[in-house]
Formats: C-alpha cells, sequence, structure tokens
C-alpha cells in the first residue's frame, strides 16, 4: 500500500492511500487568492479541499501510477514557471524538486517541471509508485527505493551527474548549512535556493531561510510577508508575492517577466491569504 501525505489548500494535512483519501485535517488559513482565482473557492474548508485533491486524483492522476507528469505553464508567476523558464533559457541546468512515487528528483525538461511542481506543493512524505519513477527516470531519483525527501542528497547527485547550475527547492531549514558545504567544496557549481511553501514557519526560520534562498514565495507566511515587506524586496505579485532576496533572484524574475509580457496593472487592495501565520 502506498502512502503520501501533502499539505495544501490552507495548509492541511492530507493523508492519501491507493489513490483515495484517507485524512484530511482542518486548514490552518481560510481564504487563498490562488484556489479563489484558479478554482472558485472562496473559503477553504475540509469539502472543498476533498472536492479538489479528488480532482487531481481523477484530472491528472496525483499520488497514482497514472500521474501526468508533463504540463504547460499553469499560473503565471510561480515557483515552477520560473524555474521552467530558466532551463528553457539555458540559465540553469536541473532543477531539484520533489515528486510523489518518488521523493528527491532531478528534472531538466521544463515540461516536466511544470508537470510535478505546478500540481503538487506541500509533500511531507511519500512512498514509491514504480510508473512514476519510470516517468521520471530512476537515474533522476534520489532514493527511488525509500522516496525520502532530501534536497541535500539531490544536490549531490545533481553534482555527481555533472550538472553545474541547480536550483533547488527548499520548504525550511533543514539541510541549509549542507548546501552551503557543497557551494563551499565545489566552486565551478552554482547552487541557487528557492524557498516553498513557506506557511506557517516560525520567525526564526523564516529568517534563516530568507538569507539562505535566492527567491522565496510568501504564501501565507506572516514572517515571510513582515520580513520582505519591511526590508523593501523585490516582489513580483501583490495578493501572494514571490520576492528575490539576492541580485542574481531579481534576474530570475525578471526573465519570468519578460517571458509572459511585463508586470499587469496593479490592483487595488488585492485581498491576500487570510488569515497569515
Amino acid at each position: 500500500m502506498d502512502e503520501h501525505i501533502i499539505e495544501a489548500l490552507g495548509k492541511s494535512k492530507i493523508v492519501i492511500k491507493d489513490g483515495k483519501i484517507v485524512n484530511i485535517g482542518e486548514p490552518k488559513i481560510d481564504y487563498c487568492p490562488l484556489f479563489h482565482k484558479h478554482r472558485n473557492i472562496e473559503k477553504l474548508t475540509k469539502d472543498k479541499i476533498k472536492e479538489n485533491i479528488e480532482f487531481r486524483i481523477k484530472d491528472f492522476g496525483m499520488c497514482t501510477a497514472e500521474r501526468e507528469i508533463r504540463m504547460k505553464d499553469f499560473l503565471t508567476f510561480g515557483i515552477s514557471e520560473i524555474t521552467s523558464s530558466l532551463i528553457e533559457e539555458n540559465i540553469i541546468d536541473c532543477a531539484v524538486m520533489v515528486c510523489e512515487g518518488c521523493g528527491t528528483v532531478i528534472l531538466d525538461n521544463p515540461e516536466i517541471v511544470q508537470g510535478v511542481g505546478g500540481r503538487v506543493s506541500g509533500l511531507i512524505k511519500t512512498s514509491p509508485i514504480p510508473e512514476i519513477i519510470e516517468k521520471i527516470g530512476i537515474e533522476n531519483v534520489a532514493d527511488p527505493k525509500n522516496t525520502t525527501i532530501n534536497q541535500v542528497e539531490g544536490v549531490k547527485l545533481a553534482i555527481n551527474r555533472g550538472f553545474k547550475n541547480i536550483v533547488v527547492t527548499f520548504a525550511g531549514c533543514d539541510g541549509l548549512n549542507e548546501i552551503q558545504k557543497l557551494k563551499d567544496s565545489n566552486p565551478d557549481v552554482n547552487i541557487y535556493i528557492f524557498g516553498v511553501h513557506t506557511t506557517g514557519l516560525s520567525k526564526k526560520d523564516a529568517s534563516e531561510l530568507i538569507s539562505n534562498c535566492e527567491i522565496i514565495t510568501a504564501c501565507a507566511s506572516k514572517y515571510v510577508w513582515e520580513i520582505c515587506e519591511e526590508n523593501n524586496v523585490y516582489k513580483v505579485g501583490e495578493s501572494v508575492p514571490i520576492y528575490a532576496i539576492t541580485p542574481k533572484g531579481a534576474e530570475f524574475l525578471k526573465l519570468r517577466l519578460d517571458k509572459i509580457g511585463g508586470v499587469k496593472p496593479k490592483k487595488d487592495n488585492p485581498r491576500i491569504p487570510e488569515p497569515l501565520i
């Protein structure tokens, strides 16, 4: 029996076994602008979450052997869209990300980056699904036997594979020191950290992740919003901003902006996630 645990739709803890939802926790936020815009969900409830997860399982096979792994751009401006654009433009060679049924993976195809990262976020734990591993390529899975989520091991594998410009997504602070050691011991390799799934981070963890990132998504993180806004960090987006922490991060955001035709006019009083936590 395979089991997959994700935090989604207001950071509700969702458990899926053999393609069926077996548990849905209470969401920690009530409103997400992205789900309102794209799925017309005005209030996050357990019923709405169940409906959305069942839709994903049916639509593209989330957490099942039928998982579709390729997709064109979904959001105008998200972490997976930025990453896929960087690969398309040969700015980076690969991305170390996370996929259900695989754990940590190395991706160098922009459509697979988008299909994996744009469809499922907040993966906490997963178990092997051989069919997904085969689609991704067993050589691209850091731990195909146990499907662990370990971004440091993913970066090590990418370096050993000869990649020189690597994006790695981080949802917390575990492993950041090890990534710095990899940077120090591999001066010919560029490793760019993208902060994701930040809702609920403590102030200490938010500060540490921000200090190590090129870019970071605000999600519904009280402290990512607070720290970045207080420091007037360059950002794209109003309802759920993505912040560029470094000059290289700003380059990445601007490249994506150029690809989609620039910034849309700002909305008056844009609605943001409620509450920030």
